[in-house]
């Protein structure tokens, strides 16, 4: 067992209470207790540390990057984001490309992320399944949290620009929006005939299964106001959950996006308006979907700006309107609720995995440090003895 004592808590829990001085008790790396005191007997086998009133909270978590999928410093040889031979490819997983050894997974729990989403760039129409994983191990498949966690699809620039020259669909936003319909049919139409046993199994559509079953979302990489508008259409003409990643125009029609109820994943902001469709990118927006009521979480879009970046993104869009208690849930339980875990991390309370950061000071602020990362009741990280 490890008991934290002494902790100034950010539970970002709705069941207890969510600052508090008090102490976690974890075990067989779950949360076990939370409590203003928890008072053990002598004779538990039990890793006692004080904390010395530093903040706990949970572990971060970055809702949308290509960590490990996109290698730093390894040229073409390490990135494995996108299979830019054909624009539609929904049975590409994640997990197959991971590489876990790349430095960014270091840096991710050295700045207390514990959870990443990880998945396909946006080149393609669809690119393929996402994973949510711990950021902390050698295997892959002890590290995953869930899989498939959500069905990349892109829409824009991204698409447009790969297939240009290539005398193959897509080169218009036209045609990535009829594809996307197509292949959507088509899956719906596959997926319904394999359940009454009068279809062979294929795997390209059969990929499709947990997102008609609503078990997890199409991820849309949308920047611009029409191509968010066409996400949102496609999405309501199959009756699919989605998330708005990016959404870089979505201050311009908060009100739109929350009618739709679709939450967004904002960002990258800390980075060039390096194309057309991001000339309106702005730390502004995330404040301005969270107020008008939207579900916003932040992402650093790994390795477009460094994982490690991700409270300090999240602190310039506190600095420019997103209020700091929504920056808290950003980088937490809104990120774990985005991405379809919140049964599992996302805030501390009993049950929970034991993803927990201990710093210094507010993670948003630049010079704050990063004291301690558990993950899964290990510590994985501990700058420095603070007993």
């Amino acid at each position: 067992m490890l008991l934290l004592e002494n902790a100034a808590i950010r539970s970002m829990s709705d069941a207890i209470s969510d600052v508090f001085e008090g102490s976690i008790l974890i075990r067989d790396g779950k949360i076990l207790e939370v409590s203003p005191r928890i008072e053990l007997p002598e004779s538990a086998d039990c890793m006692k540390i004080d904390v010395n009133h530093h903040l706990v909270m949970p572990g971060l978590i970055e809702a949308h990057c290509h960590m490990g999928i996109t290698e730093e410093k390894k040229g073409q040889e390490g990135d494995d984001c996108n299979e830019t031979v054909h624009p539609v490819t929904p049975m590409l997983r994640a997990i197959d490309a991971i590489n876990t050894m790349d430095a960014a997974f270091a840096d991710a729990v050295r700045a207390g992320i514990t959870s990443a989403n990880i998945g396909p760039g946006s080149a393609n129409v669809v690119g393929g399944q996402f994973a949510v994983v711990k950021t902390s191990g050698r295997r892959i498949d002890d590290l995953i949290l869930k899989f498939p966690s959500a069905m990349k699809i892109a829409f824009g620039e991204n698409p447009k620009v790969n297939y240009a020259g290539m005398n193959t669909s897509p080169v218009t936003r036209m045609a990535i929006a009829g594809m996307l319909r197509e292949e959507l049919f088509n899956a719906r139409s596959y997926l319904e005939s394999r359940d009454q046993d009068k279809t062979d199994f294929n795997l390209h559509y059969e990929a499709w299964r947990p997102v008609f079953a609503k078990e997890i979302p199409l991820k849309a990489h949308v920047h611009r106001v029409d191509d968010i508008f066409t996400a949102i259409r496609i999405a309501r003409e199959f009756d699919l959950n989605m998330t708005l990643d990016h959404c870089s125009e979505g201050h311009l029609i908060a009100e739109e996006i929350v009618e739709a109820g679709y939450p967004a994943i904002v960002g990258p902001d800390l980075t060039t308006r390096n194309k057309i469709e991001v000339q309106n990118v702005a730390f502004k927006t995330a404040g301005i979907l969270a107020n008008a009521g939207a579900m916003v979480s932040i992402t650093t879009d790994h390795p477009v700006s460094l994982i490690q970046s991700l409270p300090m993104c999240v602190g310039l869009s506190v600095k420019h309107g997103l209020s700091m208690e929504d920056g808290f849930r950003a980088m937490t339980i809104n990120a774990a609720k985005i991405c379809g875990v919140s049964d599992r991390i996302g805030s501390i309370e009993p049950g929970k995995d034991a993803d927990i950061a201990v710093f210094d000071g507010n993670p948003m602020e630049v010079f704050t440090n990063t004291l301690m990362t558990i993950i899964d009741g290990e510590i994985v990280y501990r700058k420095k003895d603070i007993q």
